[in-house]
């Protein structure tokens, strides 16, 4: 394959997908809507990004550029006499609480917002589900985490959109009720789209799971393949010597973590790479939480993700929808801004440090954002107790575009 030239993508994985590659359950299918299907082998042209860019990252400073991605986690002390946490800088965290306020104690203000309309979820994995970890393969999420993301799938179409590879955050998750999406974005498995947007021609392979049920699988930089495992086995022959140093291969793209490297030998990992992809003009280096992620030069984020899963699950250009994605990383930033410059939906930045972002709430961690999905469960429990104990339930084989007089619980639909 010519990876020098600039021709479209093709998609890998064209065989059908088993259910332990898939990672969905054909229970997720009443969320797509009905109607007409894409013809096969119509594909997207992805925008390329400029060839041999390094993002946030310069020789002349790489040390710097890495310590800013990766900035020390803050102290945490008790304050007793009024209940709550507060950090040693507590002045600049709180002063940044009101720009970015915490989405527990706005929680009454997101739900007035979304009354009637029909949520969607996005949620990152590492850092927002699970721990930030010394060792990216014990990346666990708690069982109380996996419970209240199952819970809450019941209610609303929920996504993982991850920078691990899409078989890996399945591994961790183990949920069949969710979509998943691994490499940033670049490996999606979704519902069958329905309709094809004027401006987004179909990018998909139509296959089925185990249950002959229809899903599509989309994967923009399949061309890149080669490529990345290329980079891979150079890096991690590169860096074996380095004590600490960890290469991951998440399929469409190469996170090189150098969490628990000593901070006296950070300089060398960032030269190894940027020495390492002056032979790759075709790839892009971008910066994480102590990871440096090489990622194939096309136009392609999470933003862009979520964007594709909206129109796959048909919600997307509706006054009724309200997305909300959680996360806690550069990467989510892309997301975050898709939701604020269209006025489309919330960005919940999930950090305990001040820092700038697209998002418009925030929570402190992973424990928060548990509280905060067990919150939309329990807000969507007493609304179905309290206002449709006497209703009966609209039994539907499929979900259908709604008007915002319904709302979703799981395969009912139940008037208000």
């Amino acid at each position: 394959m010519d990876l020098k030239s600039n021709h479209t993508p093709v998609l890998a994985d064209a065989a059908p997908i088993t259910k332990s590659r898939l990672g969905v359950h054909s229970s997720l299918l009443p969320y797509s809507p009905t109607g007409a299907t894409f013809p096969h082998g119509m594909l997207l042209t992805i925008p390329r990004k400029k060839t041999g860019l390094l993002e946030d990252v310069r020789s002349s400073s790489w040390l710097d550029a890495m310590k800013s991605s990766s900035p020390p986690p803050r102290k945490i002390t008790k304050d007793v006499s009024h209940g709550f946490a507060s950090h040693e800088s507590d002045a600049a965290y709180f002063n940044w609480l009101l720009k970015y306020p915490s989405a527990l104690t706005s929680f009454e203000q997101i739900t007035n917002y979304a009354k009637g309309k029909r949520i969607a979820l996005f949620l990152d994995y590492d850092g927002t589900l699970s721990p930030i970890v010394d060792n990216p393969d014990c990346a666990f999420m708690s069982d109380n985490m996996r419970d209240a993301v199952k819970k809450v799938a019941e209610y609303f179409p929920t996504a993982i959109i991850s920078g691990r590879s899409r078989d890996k955050v399945y591994e961790f998750i183990g949920l069949t009720e969710l979509y998943y999406a691994g490499s940033h974005g670049m490996d999606i498995i979704g519902p069958v789209r329905q309709a094809v947007p004027d401006n987004h021609p179909n990018c998909t392979i139509r296959s089925t799971d185990k249950q002959g049920k229809e899903v599509n699988l989309f994967q923009p930089a399949a061309e890149f393949l080669p490529l990345i495992d290329e980079v891979f086995e150079s890096l991690v022959e590169s860096t074996k010597d380095i004590k600490g140093a960890k290469v991951e291969n998440n399929k469409f793209c190469v996170s090189v973590h150098y969490r628990n490297v000593d901070d006296k030998s950070w300089d060398l990992v960032g030269q190894i790479v940027h020495d390492i992809l002056k032979g790759y003009p075709r790839l892009r280096l971008t910066h994480g939480r102590k990871v440096l992620e090489v990622r194939p030069v096309i136009d392609w984020d999470k933003g862009k993700a979520v964007t594709f899963l909206l129109e796959s699950l048909g919600l997307s250009n509706c006054d009724d929808v309200l997305p909300i994605y959680i996360g806690d990383d550069r990467t989510d930033e892309d997301a975050f801004k898709v939701l604020r410059e269209g006025n489309k939906g919330y960005g919940i930045l999930v950090s305990s440090a001040p820092k700038e972002s697209n998002a418009v709430y925030s929570l402190r961690d992973p424990s928060e954002v548990m509280e905060f999905l067990k919150s939309l469960v329990e807000t969507c429990q007493e609304v179905s107790c309290s206002r449709f104990a006497h209703r009966r339930p609209l039994m539907v084989a499929t979900t259908l575009s709604l008007p915002c007089c319904f709302v979703q619980t799981s395969n009912l639909l139940w008037q208000l």
